[in-house]
């Protein structure tokens, strides 16, 4: 791995690593509708109602749980909502009223929940409800497009011949390493206090493998700190006997900071990509 390009290393990078479950995790969304199925279908009276308060207050009077569905239907998570006007400042709790039915029939009105109610802009509840999990949904795809490159990176440690909880441990935080293999990790934790986490540890007969995992199919200023921080981060594990860093990185994101980048890759020997692994590089360092 000597004399390495740096161009041509960036070169292979990837535009993604989307997986067929990355864009919607279905059973997720579905099982979320389901627990307050019951509650949403009680609401599903009010829709075209010409009457549509005095309902509600007849709902939420015998059954108060069905409030519990509200903050979905205006795509918030939790069970409070912070709302002023002129009128002054409300923090609503749907789990468990804490105004008057009037108040709540006021935020209703206000936030426009009677009026898409009543005018029929939408037919079922449970129907509208699975398309706003839908969309809150998608707000998770950074995250799992984090957890992918964790998981692709996983499958290569497999491979190479590793076994969970024996030669190899995922989310190990320092004061565990140092713990269970009696070493001084001090240099890497701002003598203590830093709590830092890798996403894998591998351990072989000599040494101890911190590793980092990140793929970026975006570019932003978070590239440049990390690419500092990694580098910092190689520099300080050098200084402890038996211990290496380790950086798995990928995505086109990178071209946008690659300078920094570069310099990191100059500086740091154990940084690789996806294409490095389907090479082999796996079975080579560890």
């Amino acid at each position: 791995m000597e004399n390495r390009n740096f161009d041509e290393w960036l070169s292979k990078f990837r535009s993604s690593i989307s997986s067929y479950d990355y864009y919607i995790d279905f059973k997720k969304v579905v099982k979320n509708v389901e627990e307050i199925k019951v509650e949403l279908n009680i609401l599903n009276s009010l829709i075209g109602s010409k009457n549509v308060a005095e309902d509600f207050e007849r709902i939420v009077t015998k059954y108060p749980e069905t409030l519990a569905c509200v903050p979905l239907l205006l795509a918030v998570r939790g069970n409070e909502i912070y709302a002023q006007d002129e009128e002054g400042a409300f923090l609503y709790n749907f789990k468990k009223m804490n105004y008057s039915v009037e108040q709540y029939k006021v935020f209703m009105h206000k936030t426009g929940l009677f009026d898409m109610i009543s005018h029929h802009l939408v037919n079922n509840l449970v129907d509208y409800a699975l398309g706003i999990e839908t969309g809150l949904d998608s707000n998770g795809r950074k995250n799992r497009g984090g957890h992918q490159m964790e998981g692709l990176v996983e499958q290569y440690i497999v491979a190479a011949g590793y076994m969970k909880d024996k030669d190899y441990f995922k989310e190990m935080y320092l004061k565990d390493i140092e713990r269970r293999w009696d070493i001084d990790l001090s240099a890497l934790s701002n003598q203590g206090k830093a709590a830092k986490r890798f996403d894998f540890v591998i351990k072989t007969d000599n040494v101890i493998y911190g590793i980092e995992t990140n793929f970026y199919s975006v570019g932003g200023s978070k590239l440049n700190e990390t690419a500092r921080s990694y580098k910092m981060l190689s520099q300080e594990a050098d200084t402890i006997e038996g211990f290496t860093f380790v950086w798995f990185t990928d995505g086109i994101g990178w071209k946008s900071a690659r300078e920094n980048l570069r310099e990191t890759f100059e500086e740091m020997e154990m940084i690789y990509s996806i294409d490095d692994m389907e090479n082999g590089i796996m079975e080579m360092i560890f």
